[in-house]
């Protein structure tokens, strides 16, 4: 057996990539170069030698932080661009390449010119805005002017009579009772205050000021014609005009701190009509010649932001590199004499000898003397786990990885998911009609794979996307699934040939009391469409689903264990195959696997024995005669042995494997507290070899426990995890009556009548609930409940999970982290 297990070929997914710990002794002249060269690579995982210091005591901080300076100043580009409308129409252009210095020294100087260029668009559009705000204040408030002298003139007889001579008594009467009169105001007389605020302002404005001065004052106002751009926010404000009339010197200085809180401009309006268009006509001029200085300046800043967005994506490639560059040299150690850097990592073995051809092409490009030192090293830590993989497998990996990254060589679920999690969906999903629509959806986007993986998706439409090939898979399935199913929309049709069953008479008025006859072979492929809408129809589809769910369980639990023997058997652990592998597969099989031999037995027998019942009695009376139970000769004995090896097999797997690991554990360690006399040759190999120095306690009440509770969980598992494939049954079996209904209760219901309009709504329903409910909601449903089934029942008996990604330095990963 092992002979023949040894020959077959190995897979790459099986099990990750073979790693090997090495170390780097790196020139310093020649550091940047090689860095930057296995960046390119992108198969090297670099370990961090200065975990332990801060970020300030790192020898190439102040790279670092000149790296991310000029960062920031391509972000504070890219923003503007973006904010001037001009991030669509800029073309990359190719440029030749640069250095460092050079680059930082012209994002210096365009982040100078740009923030010039700002500053006095910003003090331009203040003075715009103040102009054009007068203007607007002009000609508003010279209309309130003109009416309130008017109305005084009329009136003036009848208000002198009114006059108080009191001076402290002009901040309490009523603004009616003081002396209105053309021409300058006095002290005691009619003031005002014009000026301009935001609209959504206005009203708690007025109501603020109207406390302030006790009702005495008169609030006029009006709605701007033109709307003010913010400078900082560059929005359009829409704004209103006042003027507030006002007696007393006290009652100006509180509406004048009114204004300057509430952010509102005051500005003065002269009340002679013939100095208003004099001054209106010279803002006007002013304002012409302002919003010509800001066209060209807007033009001047979109050039220079223009010939910025030419070089803008090459730039911050360049710095994101030179960044991860510095970054991983920080790294990196010095070694004793300040003219090397020592760096340790991990990297697949086949990729030694391009790391090795990277490695001499750097020492040749920057001129070294020296080259750089590869070799390879002992490790005490597991290595990083590397599973190479394509569109196709990347997101059924993805699936695994979800649920925790394989141990280093551990046996990769993976491999048997691309086929068994599709499937279990369809079990659950089964109709071929909805399988034919997630099949055009899956087709679509591997169509349009390229132009789709070139865009910036959407959350949801990335994670479809990314599972574009899971998608496939399972509405393939699906489809295949539906056949077995016999059902289109829940609809049966006749593909394979004629039903197997007729009616008893030629009016069939029977056939959903009494039921149908069988007059020859079965039907060929999948359900037999007669039964659809029989009086049995659901206790036979019942009792099919739930037996075959149960022999999928039983069957894909049983490919876990087994694959527990091969990871014991890769790992070289007897102990796991004796006292773990064979006592799980003999108590599962002997509950399980027997109910399954039952399940097929009787299928092929056509015997009515009561399932039931004999699991139940084969625990309450193992040695009671079976009666019309009895499935084959020498059941019952057998059923005793089957029984007497479960009991077996759950002290088999608790007992011997704690005890022998401390046997072993003991003569392993046995003489290790006495030191070996040697020469120093002799201590320096013992010391060269960490492993053999690596001296891991045995603490046996801790290793019974764990065996304890991984036994009692097995035990358990075995009822739990088996009767959770029962939701195979129940979700095909939901689905299937969900289509039902909308099919009979909704599309067939308004078929019924003959107006075109109810037929229509009926169709729309039936589209919107086959969409959004069977397509999507019930799509998502069986996917989750397959990843658990793959998680929990399937993956809990082998995989261990507990590895971490190779991470390896490369440019190539940057560009997708920056987007993130």
């Amino acid at each position: 057996m092992d002979k023949f297990l040894d020959k077959l070929p190995s897979m790459d997914l099986m099990r990750s990539e073979k790693m090997t710990f090495v170390q780097l002794i790196i020139p310093v002249e020649s550091a940047h170069r090689t860095v930057s060269y296995l960046g390119e690579l992108g198969l090297l995982q670099f370990r961090d030698l200065n975990a332990d210091k801060s970020p300030f005591q790192l020898t190439f901080v102040n790279q670092v932080k000149r790296c991310a300076e000029m960062s920031r100043k391509l972000r504070f580009f890219k923003d503007q661009i973006s904010k001037a409308g001009l991030l669509g129409s800029i073309r990359p252009v190719s440029q030749p390449d640069i250095e460092l210095e050079e680059l930082e020294f012209q994002l210096g100087e365009h982040e100078h010119e740009l923030i010039e260029m700002n500053s006095n668009s910003e003090r331009l559009r203040q003075s715009y805005n103040e102009l054009l705000e007068f203007k607007m204040v002009l000609q508003k408030a010279s209309g309130f002017l003109v009416s309130s002298n008017s109305h005084a003139v009329t009136e003036e007889t009848e208000l002198e009579e009114k006059v108080y001579s009191m001076n402290d008594y002009g901040d309490s009467v009523s603004l009616l009772e003081q002396d209105i009169r053309p021409g300058p105001s006095d002290q005691s007389g009619l003031n005002f205050v014009s000026g301009i605020i935001c609209k959504f302002k206005a009203l708690r404005f007025e109501r603020m000021l109207f406390r302030a001065t006790r009702g005495n004052m008169l609030f006029n106002q009006a709605p701007a014609d033109e709307q003010i751009m913010d400078p900082l926010s560059t929005e359009m404000v829409e704004q209103t005009v006042f003027v507030v009339f006002f007696s007393g010197l006290q009652a100006k200085t509180k509406i004048l701190k009114i204004c300057e809180a509430f952010g509102a401009n005051c500005y003065p309006v002269p009340e002679d009509i013939t100095k208003q268009r004099q001054i209106t006509r010279e803002v006007s001029s002013r304002l012409a010649d302002l919003e010509a200085t800001l066209d060209a300046g807007i033009r001047h800043r979109n050039k220079a932001l223009t010939s910025v967005g030419f070089h803008l994506a090459k730039w911050m490639n360049m710095v994101r590199r030179e960044k991860a560059v510095y970054d991983t040299l920080n790294m990196l150690n010095f070694d004793v004499t300040k003219k090397c850097l020592v760096g340790e990592g991990w990297c697949p073995i086949f990729a030694k000898t391009k790391i090795q051809e990277a490695l001499q092409r750097a020492t040749f490009d920057s001129n070294s003397q020296v080259g750089v030192i590869f070799h390879v090293m002992d490790a005490i830590e597991s290595p990083p786990t590397f599973f190479r993989t394509n569109n196709f497998t990347s997101a059924f990996q993805e699936i695994v990885d979800a649920y925790g990254v394989a141990r280093y060589q551990e046996a990769n679920p993976a491999v048997y998911t691309v086929i068994t999690f599709p499937f279990l969906f369809a079990v659950m999903f089964g109709d071929w009609g909805h399988g034919i629509c997630l099949l055009m959806g899956a087709l679509v986007l591997i169509a349009r794979e390229r132009k789709l993986a070139a865009q910036k998706l959407g959350s949801f439409m990335e994670m479809l996307f990314g599972g574009r090939y899971v998608l496939l898979l399972m509405s393939l399935f699906s489809i295949y699934c539906g056949l077995i199913y016999n059902e289109f929309f829940s609809v049966p049709f006749h593909i394979f040939g004629g039903s197997a069953y007729k009616c008893r008479d030629a009016t069939c008025s029977d056939a959903h009391t009494v039921g149908l006859i069988k007059y020859r072979d079965p039907y060929p492929f999948g359900v037999d469409p007669s039964w659809r809408g029989s009086r049995s129809e659901l206790p036979f589809l019942n009792s099919l689903k739930m037996k075959l769910s149960i022999l999928l369980g039983v069957v894909q639990m049983n490919v876990g264990i087994i694959l527990s023997y091969f990871n014991a058997r890769f790992f070289n652990s007897s102990i796991d195959i004796r006292y773990q592998f064979v006592p799980q597969m003999i108590f599962l099989n002997s509950l399980f696997g027997y109910l399954s031999l039952l399940v097929v037995i009787k299928w092929c027998t056509g015997s009515k024995a009561d399932l039931y019942h004999v699991m139940i009695y084969m625990f309450l009376s193992p040695t009671d005669d079976l009666g019309d139970n009895q499935l084959f000769w020498g059941q019952r004995p057998l059923q005793i042995i089957l029984l007497v090896l479960a009991l077996i097999a759950v002290p088999w797997m608790l007992f011997p494997k704690p005890f022998i690991l401390r046997k072993l554990h003991t003569e392993r360690f046995q003489g290790r507290t006495y030191g070996m006399l040697g020469t120093s040759e002799m201590d320096l190999d013992v010391e060269t070899d960490p492993v053999r120095q690596h001296h891991e306690e045995f603490n046996f009440s801790e290793v019974f426990v764990h065996q304890m509770i991984h036994s009692i969980e097995f035990v358990l598992g075995a009822v739990s995890n088996t009767a959770s494939y029962l939701r195979l049954w129940a979700l095909s079996l939901a689905h299937s009556e969900l289509s039902t209904v909308f099919y009979e209760k909704v599309l067939l219901l308004a078929w019924g009548y003959d107006s075109f309009i109810i037929r229509l709504i009926g169709l729309a329903v039936f589209a919107f609930a086959t969409a959004f409910i069977l397509l999507m909601m019930e799509t998502l449903s069986a996917f989750l409940h397959a990843l658990r089934l793959h998680w929990v029942e399937f993956q809990n008996k082998f995989y261990l999970g507990d590895g971490y990604k190779f991470k390896p330095f490369s440019f190539a990963s940057l560009a997708t982290e920056d987007e993130d």
